[in-house]
């Protein structure tokens, strides 16, 4: 559990305000508790407070650059910036402790906003809610050409997911989806075949991509099927 900065008293689960203090605490990764501001200011507005966004070195292999809101404390990262920090400073996961990724998305984070879509800080358009992963617990706001932004606190529960093995889940379940969908697109050309013992009309295969073992016997029940029914 993290504890405040200020104060030192554990912080409620999933909130950056102590309950204690009132302060409001920054995220903090592997040490990484301070920041160089290399510039006065963005020309990025924060969503939330329509200030303009600092830009902060967080030292992460050298210089990492994202943009933060000094009142809100949220964060805004370039595409791609996200999926880097969270893979340099959590490191050596080898394991899916699910009992952790439970908990993690069965959290109620401390609610400040509401389900709301708010502007992307760079083009002003309304970002979409996306689920980060598997069982995280945590809804991201994503502009699809200029990134990712995350309310204060987001950015800790996300580094927790990761030690977790929260990547690891989310490739699993991609790997699953990918065979579920190659086993429904067999299977969808099994019915075609068996139509086409019925009706003489026989699907065209040269578009379906890269071909497995199980494709060419398809292929050739296919013209046993035309030889047969001549």
């Amino acid at each position: 559990m993290a504890n405040c900065s200020n104060c030192s008293a554990p912080l409620p689960p999933g909130s950056i305000t102590c309950d204690y203090c009132g302060s409001r605490n920054d995220v903090d990764l592997k040490g990484i508790n301070y920041y160089t501001t290399n510039e006065p200011e963005s020309e990025r507005i924060c969503p939330r407070c329509n200030k303009p966004l600092r830009t902060i070195d967080l030292k992460v292999g050298g210089t990492f650059l994202v943009e933060r809101c000094e009142q809100c404390l949220g964060l805004f990262f370039d595409p791609g910036e996200l999926e880097a920090l969270l893979q340099a400073t959590v490191t050596n996961v080898f394991t899916i402790d699910r009992a952790r990724l439970d908990a993690l998305s069965a959290a109620r984070r401390a609610d400040e906003y509401g389900i709301t879509y708010v502007k992307c800080p760079v083009c002003a358009t309304m970002m979409n809610r996306v689920n980060f992963g598997a069982k995280s617990g945590v809804v991201i706001d994503r502009c699809r050409e200029h990134g990712i932004w995350l309310d204060g606190g987001e950015l800790r529960q996300l580094a927790e997911w990761m030690k977790a093995g929260g990547k690891l889940l989310d490739q699993e379940r991609q790997e699953e989806q990918k065979k579920k969908e190659a086993e429904e697109e067999r299977q969808r050309r099994k019915e075609e075949i068996n139509s086409a013992a019925t009706t003489g009309s026989y699907p065209d295969y040269t578009n379906y991509g890269t071909y497995t073992l199980e494709d060419d016997l398809f292929e050739l029940l296919k013209k046993a099927v035309i030889f047969f029914t001549r």
